[in-house]
């Protein structure tokens, strides 16, 4: 599903314009953005929890090359799906 195509679904679903169904989007996404910006969680019960996973420096390889790389440490989004959810899929 692609981002207009969620937009759709929402309108339809919620009953409201398109225009507002990707207000709404776009709002959530920014909300998500900036708590795990901040290395807050945002738990959706039933849906899941988004939260901010820190990953270790580590050397690795260039697969062209052969020759040894470090990879700096990161920090990387993770979500966990909720029970309900995933529940809804078996």
């Amino acid at each position: 599903m692609t981002k207009a195509e969620m937009i759709e679904a929402i309108a339809t679903k919620a009953d409201v314009s398109k225009a507002a169904s990707e207000k709404v989007l776009k709002a959530f996404i920014e909300v998500v953005k900036e708590e795990l910006g901040k290395g807050e969680k945002v738990t959706l019960v039933g849906f899941g929890t988004f939260s901010v996973a820190n990953r270790p420096a580590r050397t690795g390889r260039n697969p062209r090359t052969g020759e040894t790389i470090n990879i700096a440490a990161s920090n990387v989004p993770k979500f966990k799906p909720g029970k309900a959810l995933k529940d809804s899929l078996n």
